[in-house]
């Protein structure tokens, strides 16, 4: 049964999208917002002024094209605040500040050793991120309204099915508990794959879609759903996990601690163990992740990589086949840093693959393609759902309350190596 929303839910909502719409429209008129979001002339008139009351709207001029008097264009005033977006993956952290019109103004990556067995390691390398990207973005810590983190999906906590995972991230409540005090309030935690898909809504190929699939592809792969508009979060968060849905029964060992899963064959380990079996001596690799996949990038023409992608292009046609018949999307996008590096050379055969193994109908008008959205989808996402949580009603009222920087003095350089041994995880 589907609960009725409040009227409080609904003016939350309709906030929302006008806000959207002059992120990624730069500017309008009342009456272009109206148009844009549905919303009625006095829902838009009384929102507007909610909203530059915030200090998130400014006048951008006026437009005199009309026949009557001049009227107002709006903009997102990007003084009205800033907003953090974290992304902790498997083998780096970055930290992003946006101003309020989500312009990135400060920057700040963290390369993770899969050696750092400690938490104590990756929390201090996640606030030097932050501290870093705070510094960069050259305002204070107290002009920050939100900040979101995006902390990895289902890791397995049997380490000896997950030699390619870093211990800490079977661990990764604990992270968040050492490091929530320590990071600006109020803060909102995410499924990277759930940020991937909010950051689609506002800028990439979901933006005015009902129903689309946006796929991450990079160490690990994942969904972010979206279904009527709205990303899915599932009833435990953690919808979008279709990188351990199986491809293969009893197939290649996964991370995830069982076997023939998705990520197996079309995550960067499950790239390099298909180039492994094409030819093992391959000087790729011993190249490390990114390097690897810049390599199969460069090297299209090896009879080896040809092969290899071709093998990968089916292994994700194939899986993508079922998100197709069990959702139906008007678009299935790729993201990530590994589909901007090889979507191209992937697409083709996995767009062939696809077709073959979808039910006809769901897949004669799918939209299916590479993101437009050429930044850290998941940094992006977070700060779009920090500010989406700013946008509510009680968030608006507390705009103008005191407040102290909560980042702590941190080394602005990448963590060094301890002169103490770092704290082993418990387990």
């Amino acid at each position: 049964m589907n609960r009725t929303r409040s009227s409080s839910e609904i003016r939350d909502a309709s906030r929302r999208e006008i806000v959207r719409a002059l992120v990624v429209g730069g500017t309008a008129t009342r009456t272009e917002l109206a148009q844009a979001t549905g919303l009625s002339a006095a829902t838009v008139s009384n929102l507007v002024a909610e909203l530059r009351e915030a200090g998130l709207i400014t006048d951008a001029g006026t437009d005199n094209a009309g026949s009557g008097r001049p009227t107002t264009v709006l903009r997102i005033d990007g003084r009205g605040g800033s907003f953090l977006g974290i992304d902790v993956a498997e083998t780096y952290i970055r930290a992003v500040v946006f101003d309020a019109a989500i312009t990135e103004i400060g920057a700040a990556n963290v390369d993770v050793d899969e050696e750092w067995q400690s938490i104590d390691r990756i929390a201090e390398a996640l606030l030097s991120a932050v501290a870093q990207a705070i510094e960069r973005g050259g305002r204070p810590a107290s002009d920050l309204l939100g900040a979101g983190l995006g902390l990895p999906g289902l890791v397995s906590t049997d380490l000896r099915g997950a030699a390619s995972t870093p211990e800490w991230a079977a661990h990764i409540r604990e992270l968040e508990d050492r490091v929530r005090p320590l990071l600006p309030d109020p803060l909102v935690t995410a499924n990277p794959l759930q940020a991937v898909g909010h950051s689609e809504i506002w800028f990439g190929a979901a933006r005015g879609r009902s129903t689309a699939v946006v796929v991450n592809l990079g160490t690990g792969v994942g969904a972010g759903i979206i279904v009527e508009g709205r990303v899915l979060r599932g009833a435990t968060r953690s919808a979008g996990e279709w990188g351990h849905t199986v491809l293969e029964l009893d197939g290649r060992a996964c991370r995830c601690g069982r076997q023939g899963c998705v990520e197996a064959y079309v995550g960067v380990p499950g790239i390099r163990h298909t180039l492994g079996d094409v030819d093992p001596e391959h000087a790729l690799l011993q190249l490390h992740q990114r390097e690897f996949v810049q390599g199969l990038r460069d090297a299209v023409g090896d009879p080896a990589v040809a092969e290899t992608l071709a093998r990968t292009a089916r292994y994700l046609g194939i899986a993508l086949s079922d998100i197709v018949a069990v959702l139906n999307p008007e678009v299935l996008t790729l993201t990530g840093w590994t589909a901007w590096a090889l979507g191209d050379a992937l697409l083709p055969a996995a767009r062939a693959a696809l077709a073959e193994r979808a039910p006809e109908l769901t897949a004669a008008r799918l939209d299916l393609g590479v993101s437009p959205v050429r930044v850290n989808s998941v940094a992006t996402g977070m700060a779009v759902l920090a500010f989406e949580n700013h946008l509510d009603s009680r968030a608006l009222a507390r705009r103008n309350r005191p407040r102290t920087d909560p980042i702590p003095a941190l080394p602005v350089a990448a963590p060094a190596a301890s002169t103490s041994a770092p704290q082993p995880i418990a387990g």
